[in-house]
């Protein structure tokens, strides 16, 4: 049966149908499901009975696979539990961009769903930069940004239940600061992508005042609604997105209902600007957490 790729949008998102994850891991699948995930960015797939062994088996067929998260404990050393009981990702990000290597794949798998609500929201980073007006893209083209786990994105809500607040110390428990580009170029589709989110602190050389409103800016580009595609869960479902030029954001709208997904994420390159300028690790050492992947020319 062959592989066919069913479009959610026009800039990204497809449904994948003719490959059983749990058994074919041939190489020319891996090439075709990566080709797949550069024309569209996010990957969904329906009806697939995984366990973590088999997920991570998954996750290798884009490259090594990462440690579960640089500081959170993992449901495995290689598997975590995005647990609704214990934190909730409800703002918009790009994954673990507090390291110099951010992970360039994330792939999501189902574990328990709520009746209603709970959708991730999926942003085509690349859209967005392309519908900057072309004063903006310059400016973005120059400017680089502080990212760092030890800010908003990880703060509890006041009145947090203790595994709210132990997780947040979990988090924070190692910083990581690192200068990544504003505008990140995609190593194999040559896309350039604003690499913004909830983890940019400030960008360099700029007021505070500065540095906000034109983060807003940037970032209001990033989730207009014609870059974003919203995906309702359901049981057995994989989500495989581009950690490279995306955003995430997990909808907090299921009345505190028990939700829980399973995250494995590939091991990633080193961003690099459009002027060729790599990112740079400022503080902490995330070589623990993942090698830093090789771009094949």
């Amino acid at each position: 049966m062959p592989i066919t790729v069913r479009k959610l949008s026009s800039r990204l998102g497809a449904v994948v149908d003719g490959v059983d994850l749990s058994v074919d891991q041939r190489p020319e699948v891996a090439a075709e499901l990566r080709s797949a995930l550069n024309a569209h960015k996010a990957l969904v797939f329906e009806g697939v009975r995984l366990d973590d062994a088999a997920h991570e088996r998954v996750a290798s067929l884009f490259g090594d696979i990462t440690r579960a998260h640089p500081t959170v404990p993992g449901a495995t050393e290689n598997v975590l539990a995005v647990d609704s009981g214990t934190s909730k990702s409800n703002q918009w990000h790009t994954d673990v961009t507090f390291v110099a290597n951010p992970p360039q794949v994330t792939t999501l798998r189902s574990i328990v769903t709520t009746p209603y609500g709970g959708e991730t929201l999926i942003a085509d980073s690349a859209g967005a930069y392309r519908d900057l007006p072309e004063s903006l893209r310059a400016l973005a083209d120059s400017l680089r940004a502080v990212h760092t786990n030890a800010y908003d994105y990880a703060r509890p809500p006041r009145g947090s239940s203790d595994a709210y607040l132990e997780h947040h110390r979990q988090f924070v428990s190692t910083v990581y600061e690192v200068e990544h580009p504003v505008v990140r170029v995609h190593p194999l589709t040559g896309e350039r992508g604003l690499f913004i989110g909830g983890f940019v602190r400030n960008l360099v050389g700029l007021s505070k005042s500065d540095s906000d409103d034109l983060l807003r800016i940037f970032q209001r580009h990033v989730t207009r609604p014609e870059n974003v595609i919203r995906w309702s869960w359901s049981p057995d479902q994989l989500l495989i997105f581009d950690n490279r030029i995306t955003q995430h954001y997990a909808i907090d709208n299921y009345d505190d209902l028990p939700r829980l997904l399973h995250r494995v994420t590939v091991a990633g390159d080193v961003p690099v600007g459009v002027d060729g300028r790599p990112s740079r690790q400022l503080v902490g050492d995330p070589s623990d957490y993942s090698v830093v992947a090789e771009v094949a020319a």
